[in-house]
């Protein structure tokens, strides 16, 4: 400290000399915290200042790579004999990475970074903690123990990817792996394996071998296993990676006697999130952790880009959506989640096909958009110069194929409404829509309850289920009630029949006494917009959304909806102003829609031009005139029940999903970034 503020105060040439002389020393002699105070003496001279930095990183360099020499020389040496007690060389070793871990901090802390020496600094690092010695037997690896270190590996016992990763940023990461797979090119061997076949799954080898007690190994087995890397943790001459494949994890137990010369650059070469394949025996570890006895390690794919965090996971919810391959890598519920869906479809698909029904697509690409009131998504097709939607519904091209002689049909797909986005909507859904030749909506209602509970009992091996901390019973028959009688429970004065008659029995009546006391008795429930509802039909159905959907926490069919709501669902057979349809509700929202068909084309004309007059008032949601279905109508479709189940609602009551999102595998989200549309 006297030599080094004599020398600032100087500031001649023999300061120079003199830093010279005390940078390598700082170096060499673990103070690497000195080296940039040190430099800092030359600051009054720019070109000194920037020569002591650049001297410093250069001693550094040499220095580090001068103990790298050591350790292989001699520390390693004493490894092979320390474990007849000697505890020196670790100690040394110890010593050497904390001060190598020093070097790399300070060179990438100086003004001007010299990228090749960092990497230089970098590699030693990770070679000197490699040489770090096993102990006996690691604890078992368990998915999210603390064995695995962030990044991908690395826990608490030596020397996985992850714990030197932690050290370096992304880019850094990046350009190390990189420089891993063009090496294992440069050595015969393709980091992008074609193909590799294993013997067994995680679950399957964990099934085969359930029975090999502690301690005990299978010689004669001989397996193929393959995944991705999820933690590495190196002690010397022994490994063990956590493997995850599509049905769980295994663990790999390498040691370098069965492995010999290929042990050492395996690990060297491989890091959390790549993808190996291993052949060898089986052995269940002391502490019972059953394991595959790598006999032959190939890497099959170099990950570039490490895993997230082990512990700090993905935070936050909307990267978890934009990086859905992250999420599914982490989080094996996400995973679990989008299996249970594809049972649930192929569920309903099983459930219809056997029961007669045939799947047939329907356009995408609507000229005329209808089967449902919503905005649609406009384009446009060159080739043709016409103005075309996406479908909003697959309800009027069904319809024409049990016109044309398709007496049960199904579709499941994809449809598409410019609406907005929460946790129970996406711009991009599915539904599967299906129509019976002689049904009503009462089978309907049967047919429903038979699809819904023995999905349930498909995924959830029951009929009860837990949704976000609510205990929900499947088991049919569910409770049957009408949207008046929901919305006379909230609203006694309003008397739906009773208010209707009052106003001489008009499906849109305007200006009657029974309309006024029933926007007046909503006005004061405080029911928005219920001053502008232009009939009783419109404000029963504004009051019900209002009011009681979001009660009807188990599930719940509502009946006989208001002729003005529902332009495609024949007139009830004995109840004026209400039609054949029901909605069922469960955890408070929507989950089916279905019909007594419309049948009668004429009706069915008046509706459209109800529903064309709404548009050019200014409604977006409301439809045209088709004009091609009502031809097709004319020619004499047959009494048909219609049924509407939302694929994706569904899967998250199943599943006890809060969000849509979660249930969608790439959910549309606003690019990062993308302020918010202005109203």
């Amino acid at each position: 400290a006297v030599l080094a503020a004599w020398a600032g105060s100087t500031r001649s040439d023999t300061t120079m000399l003199l830093l010279r002389t005390l940078l390598p020393a700082a170096v060499s002699s673990r103070c690497c915290r000195l080296v940039p105070p040190l430099a800092a003496l030359a600051s009054a001279s720019p070109a000194d200042a920037a020569a002591v930095r650049a001297f410093s990183m250069q001693q550094a360099a040499v220095v580090a790579a001068q103990r790298q020499r050591r350790v292989h020389r001699g520390v390693l040496g004493g490894l092979r004999m320390c474990s007849g007690g000697g505890g020196s060389a670790l100690a040394d070793l110890e010593r050497d990475i904390q001060a190598q871990g020093e070097v790399v901090r300070e060179l990438k802390a100086a003004a001007e970074r010299d990228e090749a020496a960092i990497k230089a600094a970098v590699e030693r690092l990770l070679a000197l903690k490699a040489q770090l010695p096993a102990p006996v037997e690691p604890p078992p690896a368990k998915s999210g123990g603390k064995g695995g270190g962030g990044r991908g590996g690395g826990g608490k016992g030596g020397g996985g990817s992850g714990a030197a990763e932690a050290e370096l940023s992304e880019s850094e990461i990046f350009r190390v792996r990189l420089d891993k797979a063009q090496a294992v090119a440069a050595g015969g061997h393709t980091p992008y394996a074609y193909s590799f076949a294993p013997t067994h799954s995680s679950a399957a080898f964990a099934e085969a071998f359930d029975s090999l007690s502690p301690g005990a190994e299978d010689a004669s087995a001989e397996v193929a296993l393959c995944g991705r890397v999820m933690t590495k943790r190196s002690f010397g001459k022994l490994a063990f990676f956590t493997v995850q494949d599509g049905e769980g994890t295994f663990q790999l137990y390498l040691d370098k006697k069965r492995l010999g010369a290929a042990f050492r650059p395996f690990l060297d070469a491989t890091d959390g999130g790549d993808f190996v394949g291993v052949k060898g025996g089986v052995k269940r570890t002391d502490k019972g952790e059953l394991s595959v006895l790598v006999a032959e390690a190939t890497l099959l794919t170099k990950a570039l880009r490490p895993l997230p965090d082990k512990w700090k996971g993905l935070a936050d919810v909307n990267k978890r959506y934009r990086q859905r391959y992250l999420d599914m890598i982490v989080n094996p519920r996400v995973r679990a989640t989008f299996a249970a869906r594809a049972r649930i479809t192929a569920y309903l698909r099983r459930y219809l096909d056997e029961r007669g029904f045939l799947e047939i697509e329907t356009p995408c690409l609507n000229a005329q958009p209808g089967g449902a009131e919503a905005k649609p998504f406009e384009t446009y097709h060159n080739a043709l110069g016409l103005d075309l939607t996406l479908r909003i519904a697959t309800e009027l091209y069904l319809k024409r194929l049990v016109i044309g002689g398709v007496e049960r049909v199904y579709e499941l797909g994809r449809i598409f409404r410019n609406e907005g986005i929460s946790t129970r909507h996406n711009p991009e859904f599915t539904s599967i829509e299906l129509y019976q030749a002689y049904a009503d909506y009462e089978d309907m209602m049967a047919l429903t309850e038979e699809l819904v509970a023995g999905a349930a009992r498909h995924v959830a091996g029951g009929t009860s289920v837990e949704y976000q901390g609510a205990s929900i019973d499947l088991a049919p028959p569910w409770r049957r009630v009408t949207m008046a009688e929901l919305v006379a429970e909230k609203l006694p004065q309003f008397d739906f029949f009773a208010l209707r008659e009052a106003d001489g029995g008009s499906d849109a009546a305007s200006g009657g006494e029974g309309l006024a006391a029933a926007r007046a008795a909503a006005q004061a429930a405080g029911v928005a917009g219920a001053g502008e509802a232009p009939s009783l039909g419109e404000l029963l159905a504004l009051c019900f959304e209002e009011l009681c959907e979001p009660e009807l926490v188990q599930p719940t069919f509502v009946l006989d909806h208001p002729t003005e709501v529902s332009p495609l669902a024949k007139p009830h057979r004995t109840r004026p102003g209400v039609t054949e349809r029901f909605e069922l509700f469960a955890v408070g929202r929507e989950l089916a829609n279905a019909f007594s068909e419309l049948t009668d084309p004429v009706d069915q004309r008046a509706r459209f031009e109800a529903q064309a007059a709404k548009k050019a008032a200014g409604d977006e949601e409301a439809c045209g005139v088709d004009e091609d279905f009502l031809t097709a109508l004319e020619h004499g479709m047959p009494p048909t029940g219609g049924l509407g189940i939302g694929i994706d609602r569904l899967v998250m009551l199943l599943t006890d999903s809060p969000s849509i999102k979660d249930v969608i595998a790439f959910p549309l989200l606003r690019p990062e970034g993308q302020p918010a549309p202005k109203e």
